[in-house]
């Protein structure tokens, strides 16, 4: 036997031109929200493309293990709880509650693990302590930094865009107290205006990156196999994330595989509030069918970035409506059923996955409709 043939699709998935080996389950971490306001489509399209990374892998007999972390410790989210006159945790189970919702109404599975960021303060300063001791970072003035000034050109970076991302993502790289302004904080020193917890170095809180590194090396250990979210996220959050986990474990990489899913924009303009731009998806989900919106989504390559217009939601509903209509045909054949598997192997490729569906109809359209979550 050399390999080759019908199994080809089985225990292997390629993720932008790199084949990821896997054996009987794939360790996948994905950046969760902040929960401090409404979940718009740019979070879902990550989100939703998770979910069909992991039902992918199911099927190609691959079991996966999600991990989805919620970073319920933030400054955004004290700054809007103080804003609604309520405490952060409370404000932040509201916001993750109609989170959950929203994306059960998407026909998202559940993770197998949600770790929120305030159960992880130990972990912080564990993380804190050990790299300290190894010399990758040093504590100063109540607060312990990371260093950093060689990741923007691990991850591709010029120095002045890395100093631009990393105001614009809170990275303060005007603090006086660090050595290089690229340096982050692993615990960062704050007042009695924050949220905070006692520590060696004095009243502080975990700093975003390192809340990331403590959660995933606490659910899967030193690596994982596709780290996901969104590719606004690559630089900083990743790009540290990925850095300051291998300094902890000296295990290289931290990632087998990333999957930065393309951001969306409006207007060419991308989605955030401050655009005054954001296309929610409580008010998709109250005028069009959840796997109209899913189908949206998907059927395009899941690193290119998109500009949402309602048109589109158009398109994809008769697109749902072809797909549907070849799942009801009794014709269809076993050949393609695994050309459809080889698609989605071949760097998820929803958009020949379902051509090869529409048009052999049966059993492949069948399969791409839960493949799809579109039930």
């Amino acid at each position: 036997m050399d390999g080759h043939g019908p199994w080809e699709a089985e225990g292997a998935l390629q993720l932008a031109g790199q084949r990821l080996a896997l054996l009987d389950s794939a360790r996948v971490y994905a950046c969760g929200i902040t929960p401090y306001d409404v979940t718009h489509l740019g979070h879902a399209t990550t989100f939703v493309w998770v979910d069909m990374l992991g039902r992918a892998l199911r099927l190609l007999g691959i079991e996966p293990d999600i991990c989805r972390n919620v970073t319920d410790v933030d400054d955004v989210l004290d700054d809007a709880a103080a804003r609604a006159g309520t405490d952060a945790e409370w404000f932040a189970a509201v916001g993750q509650f109609q989170f959950d919702t929203e994306m059960n109404q998407l026909n998202l599975r559940s993770p197998q693990h949600e770790p929120r960021a305030h159960r992880y303060i130990p972990h912080v300063v564990r993380l804190a302590r050990h790299l300290l001791h190894s010399g990758s970072a040093y504590a100063r003035e109540g607060s312990v930094y990371f260093k950093g000034g060689q990741v923007p050109a691990r991850a591709g970076i010029d120095h002045d865009r890395a100093l631009e991302l990393a105001a614009e993502y809170g990275g303060r790289p005007d603090d006086p107290a660090k050595d290089h302004p690229l340096d982050v904080a692993v615990w960062q020193a704050c007042g009695p205006d924050r949220v905070g917890w006692q520590s060696p170095w004095g009243r502080g809180r975990p700093g975003w990156h390192a809340e990331c590194v403590a959660m995933s090396a606490s659910v899967f250990g030193p690596a994982v196999d596709v780290h996901g979210g969104g590719a606004d996220l690559a630089f900083p959050h990743h790009a540290y994330h990925a850095v300051m986990a291998e300094a902890l474990t000296g295990v290289a990489p931290y990632a087998r595989a990333w999957f930065h899913v393309g951001t969306v924009t409006v207007e060419g303009e991308k989605m955030a509030k401050s655009a005054g731009n954001l296309v929610l998806v409580s008010d998709l989900l109250a005028e069009h069918p959840a796997a109209a919106i899913r189908m949206m989504i998907l059927d395009r390559p899941w690193h290119t970035c998109w500009d949402y217009s309602p048109e589109l939601l158009d398109t994809a509903g008769a697109r749902l409506e072809e797909l549907y209509r070849a799942a009801g045909r009794s014709s269809g054949s076993a050949a393609a059923q695994q050309r459809v598997r080889q698609a989605l192997a071949a760097d998820l490729d929803v958009p020949t996955a379902l051509d090869i569906a529409v048009d052999s109809g049966g059993d492949a359209a069948r399969t791409l409709v839960t493949v799809l979550g579109l039930t």
